[in-house]
C-alpha cells in the first residue's frame, strides 16, 4: 500500500506533468508506458530511468525494454516484439475482421508462466481422486475458482484457455471411471458423459463455453 502510494507521487503524477501527451498503465511497480516512435520510447525510458534514481529506485533491468507492437500494418524489424503484463502476453495473433478477413493483430491473452501456474494448481486438486463427493459437489468446489479464471483471462482471446478447460474434463472423465466399475470401459464412460453434459449443460462454470465442453 505504502509503494503504491510513493509510486503514485513518485511515477504517476510525474508523468501527468512532464509526459500529458504519453499515456500510460501501472499496477504496483510495474507500468507500460505507450510512445509513438522508437525515438520518442528511447528518451521517455532513460527519463524514466533518471526520475527513479532521484527517488531512490531503479528500473529492474530484465523487464524494462522497449517492445514494437508489430502486428498486420506494423511490419517491421525488431527486438522485441512482445511483452507480459499482469498475466497477459501481448504479441501479434491472428484476428478475424468484421468483413471475414483474417489479419494479424496487438493482441493479449493469457501468458506462459500464468497458465502453467493454474494449470499446476488443476493438476494439484487429483480432482480424479475425489470419488468420495457427487458430481454436484465436484462443480461446486471448483467452479468459483475456474469462473474466476474464465471471467479474467478469458476477457480476451479465451481460445487460449481452451486447453485447460479440456484438461479439467479429462480429470472429470477420469473421475467418472474411477468412482463408477461399470463405467471402467472409455465407451461407457463417455456416453454417460454426453447424457450429463446434455441434461446439465451449466454443471460446471467451463461448460458455459460450448467449445469446452466436449
Amino acid at each position: 500500500m505504502l509503494a503504491n502510494l510513493f509510486l503514485l507521487y513518485a511515477f504517476d503524477m510525474w508523468m501527468v506533468r512532464e509526459y500529458p501527451s504519453v499515456s500510460f498503465e501501472r499496477y504496483a511497480d510495474d507500468a507500460v508506458v505507450h510512445c509513438v516512435s522508437e525515438g520518442q520510447a528511447q528518451r521517455v525510458v532513460v527519463a524514466i530511468a533518471d526520475r527513479m534514481a532521484e527517488v531512490g529506485l531503479r528500473l529492474h533491468p530484465d523487464k524494462t525494454k522497449i517492445v514494437y507492437c508489430k502486428d498486420g500494418k506494423r511490419r517491421g524489424a525488431y527486438g522485441h516484439t512482445a511483452f507480459t503484463f499482469l498475466g497477459f502476453t501481448f504479441r501479434a495473433r491472428a484476428a478475424r475482421g468484421k468483413n471475414g478477413q483474417n489479419f494479424a493483430s496487438f493482441l493479449p491473452a493469457i501468458s506462459t508462466d500464468a497458465l502453467n501456474k493454474i494449470s499446476g494448481e488443476v493438476r494439484q486438486w487429483r480432482l480424479h481422486h475425489w470419488t468420495g463427493h457427487s458430481f454436484a459437489e465436484v462443480a461446486k468446489r471448483i467452479n468459483p475458482i475456474v469462473r474466476g479464471w474464465m471471467q479474467y483471462y478469458g476477457a480476451f482471446y479465451r481460445t487460449e484457455l481452451y486447453p485447460l478447460l479440456l484438461r479439467i474434463n479429462a480429470y472429470l472423465m477420469r473421475w467418472i471411471r474411477r468412482k463408477y466399475r461399470r463405467l471402467r470401459p472409455f465407451k461407457k464412460a463417455h456416453a454417460c458423459w454426453q447424457r450429463i453434459t446434455c441434461q446439465y449443460p451449466r454443471l460446471f462454470a467451463h461448460w458455459a463455453w460450448k467449445a469446452t465442453s466436449w
